[in-house]
């Protein structure tokens, strides 16, 4: 399990304990000036390092990788500190530069999003991660997203799961509101998802995993009251949700079930590729209409009474909540003030819908037993039509 930080004078000790041959510090553009970055670097030099720093490239795909990879020591510490995409590019790029051999894996001729790792390289990534951001869990998760050609991949491995991570709160004290609960929902989405695509009841898991969406949801309520009141969101809420928000990457919540429950994911990931959106905006119109049909039955989208039970120990917990799981949570949306309207004009529903299939289904597991025409149809729900075919923020008339 990765260390968790909660202090700047923290870093020596870590640095004594993982006796990395060097330190190089990756940073996010928006956060390469930041007196955060300053504050570890400062660190690291007290540690007797002298850290080589460098930013995330734009394209984060495999040759940025394998060259950011080719120029670390063996033993080298990579310090990330950003946003999911930022982390990501750290733990991909130090367990190539461990393992070079690993690029054939992502860069391999295959259709399938999904790239699972070998379990024989089971070590941890030399990554110390700084989250800049709420949600992703990235600090704390064994998986990792890239481009790859026109769209993404997902990686997967105890290779890519960071040694430590440190949490700072001054590190996401500017991130605006609508970002703020864009990231809780994501926490929630992440957590429960497995447990109401899945079909197999398993009781500890499932109690964990109730357990922990009622506290996201209560957590995420009180930065939304703070937010919606024009107030600065409280460091002790944000620091709750990044540690809750890293729990649901454990792993523990979820031994068992099907790794392959997340067709909403699967979804949203070609949804917001396609469209250049957002991952959160896809998921979040996506989501409520998935639970839908699984509640109306079709068991390809999840089970109806686990959704059910979900939602009923949920209330328990947060009684404002409607009592019908899929309104209850279009409600929960708009309470956060979740941004879910995607424009989709209509001939792009077979383009994402064929992507989808390309990647996630057609044999492979993930969207298993969904064609097509189901997936059109079930965008064609959660979109608006319109003529401008990027997503735009504003409706135009429809074609």
């Amino acid at each position: 399990m990765a260390a968790a930080l909660d202090a700047y004078d923290q870093i020596p000790g870590l640095l004594r304990e993982l006796r990395p041959t060097g330190v190089t510090i990756l940073s996010d553009p928006a956060v390469a000036a930041h007196a955060v970055t300053g504050r570890i670097h400062a660190q690291a030099v007290r540690a007797g390092f002298t850290p080589t720093r460098a930013i995330t490239p734009a394209d984060g795909g495999m040759p940025a990788v394998a060259a950011f990879a080719s120029r670390l020591s063996a033993g080298e510490l990579i310090v990330g500190i950003g946003g999911g995409s930022t982390l990501d590019f750290a733990k991909l790029a130090a367990a190539v530069g461990r393992r070079p051999e690993l690029l054939r894996y992502l860069s391999a001729g295959q259709r399938s999003g999904l790239v699972a790792l070998p379990l024989a390289w089971g070590e941890q990534a030399e990554i110390l991660a700084v989250p800049t951001t709420l949600g992703t869990g990235s600090e704390a998760g064994a998986v990792a997203c890239f481009p790859h050609e026109e769209g993404k991949r997902i990686a997967m491995g105890e290779c890519l799961r960071p040694r430590a991570a440190l949490w700072l709160p001054e590190a996401t004290e500017t991130l605006p509101g609508p970002l703020v609960m864009d990231g809780v929902l994501e926490a929630i989405f992440r957590t429960v998802i497995p447990y109401s695509s899945d079909t197999l009841d398993l009781p500890e898991q499932d109690a964990a995993v109730e357990e922990l969406a009622g506290t996201l949801l209560i957590a995420g309520d009180e930065l939304a009251r703070h937010i919606a009141a024009g107030l600065p969101t409280p460091v002790s809420g944000r620091l709750r949700v990044a540690r809750l928000s890293a729990e649901s990457q454990r792993g523990t919540i979820n031994v068992g079930r099907s790794p392959y429950a997340v067709k909403c994911w699967a979804l949203a990931n070609e949804l917001s590729t396609t469209l250049g959106l957002a991952k959160m905006r896809a998921v979040s119109a996506l989501w409520p209409v998935v639970w839908r049909r699984a509640l109306r039955g079709d068991t390809r989208f999840g089970s109806a009474a686990r959704i059910h039970h979900l939602w009923k120990r949920l209330g328990q917990r947060v009684p404002w909540l409607a009592p019908l799981p899929d309104d209850g949570l279009e409600q929960l949306m708009l309470r956060w003030r979740i941004d879910r309207t995607v424009y989709l004009v209509p001939h792009l529903r077979r383009r994402v819908a064929l992507r989808s299939v390309r990647a996630w289904g057609a044999g492979l597991p993930t969207l298993a037993g969904l064609s097509a025409d189901d997936i059109a149809a079930l965008l064609a729900e959660a979109t608006e039509p319109t003529a401008f075919p990027a997503g735009s923020p504003e409706p135009l008339p429809a074609a």
